[in-house]
């Protein structure tokens, strides 16, 4: 229902906004600001991303809780998309999500409703493999080139054990 609410309601914020913006300074203007904001948004997301990026390559290599780093990059992402829709509402909340000390709030109020059962890193790595092993012939040396493998030849004019499916001439 709130997502109804929401694709109902930001549509209509966003007509009266454009009514009200080109009412007051014109056509023109109006368009301008929302293709540089667009601009700005895309240059603003861009660089947000990669500190983003950054910040939770940090959190691998330390092995600290990955959460608020994918948290902060999942909504620099959804400000990306708000910056690109045009309006001003739309821009408002994407440039509002662009400040550190907002995506902080709301990772902090989602954080309080949000409850994580179990979080692991790291583990152990496990190889598996089926079969005996096979060890490589010690006379011939590994190369690039070499494909090993096994085969078998069959007889001049054999034909196949079956009679076939009909879709092939045998």
């Amino acid at each position: 229902m709130w997502l109804f609410i929401a694709f109902l309601a930001v549509p209509l914020i966003e007509i009266g906004l454009f009514i009200q913006v080109g009412g007051a300074i014109g056509l023109w203007p109006t368009l301008s600001i929302v293709v540089l904001t667009a601009i700005l948004g895309t240059f603003l997301v861009r660089t947000q991303g990669i500190n983003a990026i950054n910040n939770l390559q940090n959190s691998f290599s330390r092995l600290e809780d990955p959460s608020e780093p994918l948290a902060h990059g999942a909504m620099i992402l959804i400000s990306g998309a708000l910056l690109l829709t045009p309006g001003f509402f739309t821009d408002a909340v994407g440039f509002a999500l662009l400040m550190p000390p907002v995506r902080s709030a709301v990772f902090a109020w989602a954080k309080k409703r949000v409850k994580v059962s179990q979080f692991e890193m790291g583990g152990e790595f496990h190889t598996y493999q089926s079969g005996p092993v096979q060890r490589p012939n010690p006379d011939i040396k590994p190369s690039e080139d070499v494909v090993e493998g096994e085969f078998s030849e069959l007889p001049d004019g054999k034909e196949p054990n079956h009679p076939g499916s009909g879709w092939t001439r045998h």
